[in-house]
């Protein structure tokens, strides 16, 4: 049986931030600031060389107000905004990628998270053999409601070292036996401070864990409150008081938390598809530019033992 191909998805925005302010400020000689750029390239060499992936995308968030942020002014209204200095290596982080040759996916009106569920909806849905396994690779713990059997997230817990690969198991194990489709339902409950999703007032980890674990879902959980059912006996008082009155904050919560799918970009595996740089000299020759225009000298000595195995189709496998 053939070998199961693999995907890496990179969540480009958030691995950025942790990278910025992971790092100690670096600037080449002309004193452009180049250490989010740096700390992404950390990590992008890491995870070729540990998943060594047929397949590689990076997506972005658009400059643009989202469709959340459209329907909830409030969507992420506490984060602070960002040093100017971060947003400018984001233009460069794509031309370090361009020189890769990897695709970049950015569309007006969503977020990189939504590109990233499209893309791995899309992969997970073809009829390819043999079959594809997707592995996002993220800055926060978002895409965790994407992970079933063929997806997995690859979290940076701490700076851009510390990282957990998450899988279903891993999940349950973090959330008290939740599983990742529960996530936006938890969500919805618990609310999310670093998006200032609301979730419902007065519901917080543990009270939307037990919640889960005895009903489900969302919806089994209301409709189970509603219709005065025998698991809804077990209900204080005073929570289903609470949960009957942010009930449509409830559900509103559960449309802000939950990733979309069906993203119209134009994607196409086959451009994904990862360039060895040993038997790509074209394609050697660009990093080692691109690494030259940011200084990155040390990298460029690396790439002699970066030795990537060459990416090419194979008859058996099915592009579109």
């Amino acid at each position: 049986m053939a070998s199961k191909k693999r995907l890496i998805i990179i969540d480009s925005n958030s691995i950025i931030h942790r990278a910025y302010h992971a790092l100690p400020i670096l600037t080449t000689k002309k004193g452009e600031q180049i250490n989010a750029i740096y700390g992404f390239l950390l990590v992008f060499l890491k995870i070729i060389r540990e998943f060594h992936p047929d397949f590689i995308a990076a997506c972005f968030d658009f400059p643009a107000p989202t469709f959340r942020s459209k329907i909830f002014k409030k969507y992420k209204a506490k984060r602070p905004p960002a040093p100017e200095q971060l947003y400018q290596q984001i233009p460069k982080v794509k031309d370090v990628l361009k020189a890769f040759g990897t695709p970049v996916f950015e569309k007006k009106g969503f977020e990189a998270d939504d590109l990233i569920g499209t893309i791995a909806k899309i992969a997970e849905r073809k009829q390819i053999v043999p079959a594809i396994e997707t592995i996002i690779v993220s800055g926060d713990l978002d895409a965790l409601q994407l992970i079933d059997s063929q997806t997995k997230v690859y979290s940076l817990r701490k700076g851009v070292k510390d990282i957990i690969l998450y899988d279903t198991e891993a999940v349950k194990e973090k959330y008290q036996g939740l599983t990742p489709s529960q996530i936006v339902d938890f969500k919805a409950l618990r609310g999310d401070p670093s998006d200032n999703i609301p979730g419902v007032t007065g519901v917080g980890e543990k009270i939307a864990i037990d919640l889960l674990s005895k009903f489900g879902s969302l919806e089994n959980l209301y409709k189970e409150i509603e219709e005065k059912s025998e698991g809804n006996k077990k209900l204080k008082t005073q929570l289903k008081e609470t949960l009957l009155k942010y009930k449509e904050q409830a559900f509103f919560s559960q449309k802000l938390a939950q990733i979309e799918k069906n993203v119209p970009i134009n994607f196409n595996l086959k451009k994904c598809q990862m360039e060895s740089l040993s038997s790509y000299p074209k394609r050697k020759e660009k990093v080692i530019q691109v690494l030259k225009k940011y200084e990155f000298y040390a990298m460029i000595k690396k790439l002699s033992t970066f030795q990537e195995p060459i990416k090419q189709a194979k008859e058996n496998l099915k592009l579109w």
